[in-house]
């Protein structure tokens, strides 16, 4: 027989340790930040922007976050296969505030909103999903199409 004592030490560290250990696991790779070039179709990135070197070989980032001078907002440009991309603007659809990422979703500082890596929103308060870009893709580069 388990004592009551015991009963509520075990079960209130493995409620805590929990959620402590997956901010320890998402914070380990640090958000990847890289200025765009723009182009006359949009703006390009380099696929090699998503390598991590390991000693077992390459590794790849889940997203990056794409910045330059022309563009109000960020793009968060995730990687689901090397032929498969998502760019979503970092403007939130409720009442437009720049979006922080967070792994596979991003999330509003304003009011809570939170967006899935292809953009839809999974909580409110806003209720429009984000804006995204049709992704093109070649050997070297990524072209995130801005029209």
């Amino acid at each position: 027989m388990i004592s009551r004592r015991h009963f509520v030490k075990i079960t209130c560290t493995s409620c805590l340790g929990v959620p402590l250990l997956a901010g320890v696991v998402t914070g380990c790779q640090p958000t990847r930040y890289v200025t765009g070039t723009m182009e006359p179709n949009g703006i390009s990135v380099m696929k090699q922007e998503f390598h991590i070197m390991k000693d077992s070989g390459i590794t790849y980032r889940e997203y990056v976050i794409v910045r330059n001078d022309s563009l109000e907002y960020p793009i968060a440009l995730y990687r689901f296969s090397d032929q498969l991309y998502s760019a979503l603007l970092m403007k939130c659809s409720h009442q437009g505030t720049e979006l922080q990422a967070a792994g596979d979703h991003l999330h509003c500082p304003a009011h809570g909103s939170e967006f899935s890596s292809r953009g839809d929103v999974t909580s409110g308060p806003a209720d429009k999903n984000l804006r995204t870009f049709r992704v093109s893709v070649d050997e070297e580069r990524l072209l995130i199409e801005l029209s």
